[in-house]
């Protein structure tokens, strides 16, 4: 196994701020470009960098997996995608936990986020963390696992063993970096979908999934609706906002400024775009995060020093943190693989540009949208205009507004009240299912 290394930095003892949730964006979004702009060039600077330390492990059959990890299935068939064309070959990479019954019909789909992967409630077999949602799964856990066949996929074009960029090419036996096809949120919940129908699960009682998998929810719940019976839909959105999207742009920009990057065809020498993929992980965890939470992290408690160095080392606790977790990420994640996800993100519209109620008129699926009010990525607003839409469609559909202060990340971490919410949905979805 490989492991990364270093641990995470101290944290602050800093008080909420008397401003709390209600810190300006355009304010943070300028200081942020300032912080980025200055990461990029460093970025550039290679020379003190060795060679060896730039280069990346070796790529597996399945991307970054390692080899004889996990559970992993081939499509028989090409993969019809939204931009016109198929893909052949597809592998879908997954994780189980539960047993399935005999009648397949306690089949329960969690979708992951942009950086996380199929490992939600085991071990990380790269980074050995645990799952990133432990709490939730298992045993007697809100998805109850002595109750449900829980069954969580790599999404297509993910790193960690379904198809994506760092997979290899059948036409040319090299990895397909930037010749991969561009995907769409849509592209992914095909693949699952068509993984199900492999697994011989016909149906399932819900499709739970934050952020990224709040919008494959959606997307499940609009092409699928005979097949989900419940959809719990958590810190998402129908759509990606401008604001959105630019946060995505700065990221990918970061990845591709990185000399390293190499056009995308970086696994032909080796090398991998650590800290351009690093700065964009620091971008996108800013966003995940809210001024209560890092004021209370972190507030301006600097990092082992009694006072500032004046110069560009991390004198503050947050810019520590914020170096490792770009650090961190760049060994369980491909690079290629965030643009392609990222790109999948801000194209994604359930609506299909028409009238969202519309895409859900007549379905039978029971839905459970969530929101967190410190959640600035995907506030509350985004998780009212679903319910409106819902409405309009006559669909059962129930909202909660959860206070917290952890802001968007608050759906992975310790929230009883939002654990006992989905806890009682799932527990009714089970009982309407006979189970």
């Amino acid at each position: 196994m490989v492991k990364t290394s270093g641990k995470a930095p101290p944290r602050g003892d800093g008080k909420p701020s008397p401003n709390g949730d209600d810190y300006p964006i355009c304010l943070l979004a300028q200081g942020f470009a300032y912080s980025v702009a200055r990461r990029w060039f460093i970025a550039f600077i290679h020379e003190g960098t060795p060679l060896a330390a730039r280069r990346s492990a070796p790529l597996s059959a399945h991307g970054l997996l390692p080899e004889g990890e996990g559970q992993i299935v081939t499509l028989p068939e090409p993969l019809p995608l939204d931009g016109g064309t198929a893909l052949p070959g597809v592998t879908v990479a997954y994780d189980t936990y539960g047993t399935l019954n005999a009648d397949k019909s306690n089949a329960v789909l969690v979708c992951h986020a942009l950086t996380a992967d199929q490992f939600a409630a085991r071990r990380h077999p790269v980074t050995d963390k645990p799952g990133w949602w432990e709490a939730i799964i298992g045993p007697g856990k809100p998805i109850d696992t002595d109750r449900f066949f829980v069954l969580c996929p790599n999404v297509l074009g993910g790193c960690m063993g379904s198809t994506g960029p760092a997979s290899i090419n059948p036409k040319t036996d090299e990895p397909y970096g930037l010749s991969f096809p561009v995907i769409t949120i849509g592209d992914m919940v095909r693949s699952q979908a068509a993984l199900l129908d492999l697994l011989g699960i016909e149906d399932l009682v819900a499709v739970v999934g934050g952020s990224m998998g709040g919008m494959q929810v959606l997307q499940w719940a609009a092409d699928y609706p005979k097949r989900v019976r419940a959809a719990a839909v958590i810190a998402a959105a129908a759509q990606h906002t401008p604001q959105n999207i630019a946060f995505h742009e700065v990221g990918r920009q970061a990845v591709m400024a990185d000399p390293d990057w190499a056009g995308g065809d970086y696994y032909r020498e080796g090398l991998s775009p650590k800290k351009g993929l690093a700065v964009a992980r620091m971008t996108a965890h800013v966003t995940y995060l809210s001024e209560a939470a890092l004021e209370q992290k972190f507030g301006r408690n600097l990092q082992d020093r009694q006072a500032p160095a004046f110069g560009f080392d991390a004198d503050f606790q947050v810019e520590s943190y914020l170096r490792h977790q770009g650090k961190s990420f760049v060994d369980r994640f491909d690079a290629n693989a965030y643009l392609y996800i990222t790109r999948a993100m801000d194209y994604f519209d359930v609506a299909a540009g028409g009238d969202l109620a519309t895409r859900f008129d007549g379905t039978q699926t029971k839905f459970l949208v969530t929101s967190f009010t410190s959640d600035w990525l995907y506030p509350t607003s985004e998780s009212r205009r679903i319910v409106r839409a819902l409405h309009g469609a006559r669909a059962a559909v129930s909202f909660v507004e959860v206070e917290s202060d952890k802001g968007h990340d608050a759906f992975l971490l310790h929230e009883p009240h939002f654990h006992d919410i989905l806890r009682g949905f799932l527990d009714t979805a089970g009982r309407e299912a006979g189970l």
